[in-house]
């Protein structure tokens, strides 16, 4: 299915019927990625899993978008649906939007599975690397140097940036560079919603520190940990993420829309 966003069109699924959750991807990802969970939610939810703007069937915005233009477009696809006071679960990238929806009231209850929105305690290494790309680009603006400063540049992050800033594209470069740069930790506190962190412990790219500061600034939250799973602790523990799940929204399971 298909909405447009104030001029952004937005690829959904939609299946079941019952108390309304949005599940939100993360980064690289599409709805696809939540098949399994879609599949056992829709016996007793109406399950909305969208294709984020730039991933899946939704094409990239126009503009660079931070996280919280990204919120904002999930909070217009509600509206126009109708969807009041959703659960929303949110993977990774998908969890950053959550902080922003949770801290504008929007959800009744919130899942984080691995979720991002926080900055990483960063090695030496990691900044010699960002401050040689500065000098690099810098360096080739002279003018005897300006026609080598593109494959020069590209052989840098070739060689040094991330496989998610490597696979991306057009816009969706600069909005990965905008996203993982932003700290939504001030958002925590403002969250009201019951919210379950669930985490793997080997999780190396949203590593388990982030889960002990969302459980401690969060003012009604609390974490699951899966032993030996990673980032995609749903995938690698799906039967104990069922009933992790099922106890935290069996209040709304059957229920009607709100």
């Amino acid at each position: 299915m298909e909405l447009m966003i104030q001029g952004q069109s937005l690829h959904y699924y939609e299946a079941g019927q019952g108390y309304p959750i949005v599940l939100l991807h993360g980064w690289g990802a599409n709805s696809q990625a939540f098949t399994g969970i879609i599949q056992h939610l829709q016996k007793s939810f109406t399950v909305y899993a969208l294709d984020l703007p730039g991933f899946g069937q939704s094409p990239a915005p126009a503009d660079i978008w931070g996280t919280e233009e990204y919120a904002k477009c999930v909070a217009e696809f509600m509206k126009q649906k109708g969807i009041e006071k959703p659960i929303l679960l949110g993977h990774s990238f998908g969890g950053r939007l959550c902080l922003h929806l949770g801290s504008w009231d929007i959800p009744r209850k919130i899942i984080l599975v691995d979720a991002a929105g926080l900055k990483p305690k960063r090695s030496w290494q990691y900044y010699i690397k960002v401050y040689s790309y500065k000098m690099a680009k810098r360096l080739f603006m002279l003018p005897v140097l300006k026609n080598y400063r593109q494959v020069v540049l590209d052989r840098f992050t070739k060689n040094t940036g991330s496989s998610d800033y490597q696979a991306a594209q057009g816009v969706m470069r600069p909005i990965f560079v905008k996203v993982v740069n932003e700290d939504l930790i001030d958002l925590l506190p403002k969250i009201k919603a019951p919210t379950l962190l669930i985490w793997g412990d080997q999780d190396q790219e949203t590593p388990l520190s982030f889960a002990r500061t969302m459980e401690k600034k969060i003012p009604d939250a609390g974490l699951v940990v899966f032993p030996g799973a990673g980032h995609f602790s749903y995938l690698d523990r799906p039967n104990d993420f069922a009933v992790i799940i099922n106890d935290f929204l069996k209040q709304e399971r059957g229920k009607e829309h709100a």
